[in-house]
């Protein structure tokens, strides 16, 4: 009997210290939110606005647009922004037909940054350069060979093409000039199988390229990494599948035998070259470095554009408008009165209903919109995550699984008083058998959120995850507010003499009727 006098007076303690744990965390968090810079929830396009962009395929001559190849590039988009922690972006394809187009629309001020990258074909070719010369050259890529006098002949200079250069190729190359912005537009569509007439990206040399020998598709992984010696700052690492190893092993031997500048690899990308270093020697270890005065975003931009393959068409990038966020303003001050007068209902009802048990409901209600409100603001910092208006539809919901959880509780407690059992004991028990229903419908709402998050797209992911979140917010909140404060609560004179107002009266629980109250 003592025993069990002892244990249940360390029963307020332990629950009074679980409160005070859970609230030093809040203001943990609450710091680190401050100190990070986390003091704003990102919103969605739909509540503020972004940037939209429509890409129309290139059909080369003689191809054609296919539907596998509009969806495979949307998939291919979609991972890119994804990669780049850009939550609640829209990638969709739209018409029919050879009239598809593929639309992109990203929330935020940063959306032309992403659309740019989105949009890259990510062609990736290491080729040999036959020729190279200033970019705005006018002289063309022959090679003066100079034949020395003899008693019979003079001396005679002969200029000769590079070995792989046409004619054709060598009037191509005398004609372009790198220094016109529309010499340096790339966007890929270059022929692996044939020579490649191309600017460097800054325009500041051309060069006569020859056939591809390594393609993107074969690069496994592309990873940004720094030179921790600073002498060539930023840079991208590739590392190739067996058969790129092969080829680009092959590719650097041959090279490394030839004088320059045909002993250079241009990396070309969508049609431009990003480098072209000299082959010192035969690179067979199957890695590779793209290097060209990256800044840190530029070297992970391009990683990631690697990293998720290229798209199988070339685009053309059609018209980029700015989404206004006046719609998602009206959007999101309906949705926040939905929410606030969905909220105040159901704390005018606990009050109404369980009068002295509503303490209860309205600290759990208040604490789980806490830890919510403290989870948009870190998840937006850390991962990105915004907030739609499929989200607040998300955390709308939340209100009835939380206010579930406590009426579950709530009713399980007043039946263990019915029976007989005091307040202290029917908090326990009451609590054991409650724990339960409270558990399974919370797994079975969290199910629902998983499936939905991984096999649907757009908005619907956006309230799934929310929808998650806060059920996963809800059983912290009942297993470390609700339960602790009801049993603090219970060893209150108040409620365990069951006066009227605390819910727990004779009349209250159905026990009597009449004159008792």
């Amino acid at each position: 009997m003592s025993a069990n006098n002892s244990k249940s007076i360390k029963a307020p303690s332990h629950s009074g210290r679980t409160i005070a744990i859970l609230f030093l965390i809040l203001i943990a968090f609450s710091a680190l939110a401050g100190f990070t810079g986390a003091t704003k929830i990102k919103l969605g396009l739909d509540l503020r606005g972004g940037t939209s962009v429509t890409l129309q395929p290139r059909v080369s001559a003689g191809g054609k647009v296919t539907s596998a190849a509009i969806d495979q590039a949307v998939s291919i988009i979609r991972q890119r922004v994804n990669s780049l922690g850009v939550a609640e972006s829209e990638v969709s394809a739209q018409g029919s037909g050879t009239n598809r187009q593929i639309v992109i629309s990203v929330p935020g001020e940063t959306g032309r940054r992403v659309v740019e990258l989105v949009g890259q074909t990510a062609e990736l070719r290491f080729r040999q350069v036959l020729a190279e010369g200033s970019g705005n050259a006018t002289t063309t890529a022959s090679v003066t060979t100079t034949t020395p006098a003899t008693k019979t002949a003079p001396a005679k200079t002969v200029a000769t093409l590079p070995t792989g250069v046409t004619n054709a190729m060598n009037a191509k190359y005398a004609a372009l000039d790198c220094n016109k912005a529309a010499s340096r537009q790339g966007g890929g569509g270059d022929n692996a199988d044939g020579v490649l007439v191309s600017c460097s990206r800054d325009g500041v040399t051309k060069y006569i390229l020859a056939p591809a020998e390594v393609l993107g598709r074969q690069v496994s992984k592309a990873t940004a990494a720094i030179d921790q010696q600073g002498a060539s700052g930023w840079y991208v690492l590739l590392n190739f599948s067996g058969e790129g190893t092969t080829k680009f092993g092959a590719l650097t031997t041959r090279v490394t035998k030839l004088t320059a500048p045909q002993n250079q690899v241009a990396i070309v990308l969508d049609g431009l070259v990003v480098s072209a270093p000299r082959i010192n020697e035969a690179i067979n270890t199957g890695n590779a470095q793209i290097t060209g005065n990256f800044t840190q975003t530029d070297a992970q931009d391009l990683a990631n554009v690697l990293k998720y393959g290229a798209l199988p068409l070339a685009f053309d990038r059609g018209e980029v408008q700015q989404i206004s966020p006046t719609l998602g303003a009206d959007q999101l001050h309906a949705g926040l009165l939905a929410g606030l007068i969905g909220l105040g209902l159901v704390l005018l009802y606990s009050v109404l209903y369980y009068k002295g048990l509503g303490i209860v409901s309205v600290g759990s209600l208040l604490t789980a919109g806490a830890i919510t409100f403290l989870s948009f603001l870190l998840l937006g910092k850390w991962i990105g995550f915004t907030l739609t208006l499929a989200g607040i539809a998300g955390a709308i919901v939340s209100i009835g699984i939380t206010a579930d959880s406590f009426i579950v509780y709530f009713e399980r407690l007043r039946d263990e008083v019915r029976e007989g059992r005091s307040l202290r004991s029917a908090v326990e028990s009451g609590w054991a058998r409650a724990r339960r229903t409270i558990v399974v419908a919370d797994f079975v709402s969290l199910i629902a959120a998983v499936l939905l998050y991984f096999f649907a797209v757009g908005g619907v992911r956006g309230f799934a995850f929310t929808l998650g979140l806060t059920t996963l917010v809800d059983l912290v909140v009942v297993f470390f507010f609700t339960k602790p404060l009801i049993t603090i609560l219970a060893r209150t004179t108040f409620f365990s003499s069951g006066k009227p107002l605390s819910g727990l009266s004779a009349k209250s629980l159905g026990v009597v009727t009449g004159k008792e109250a």
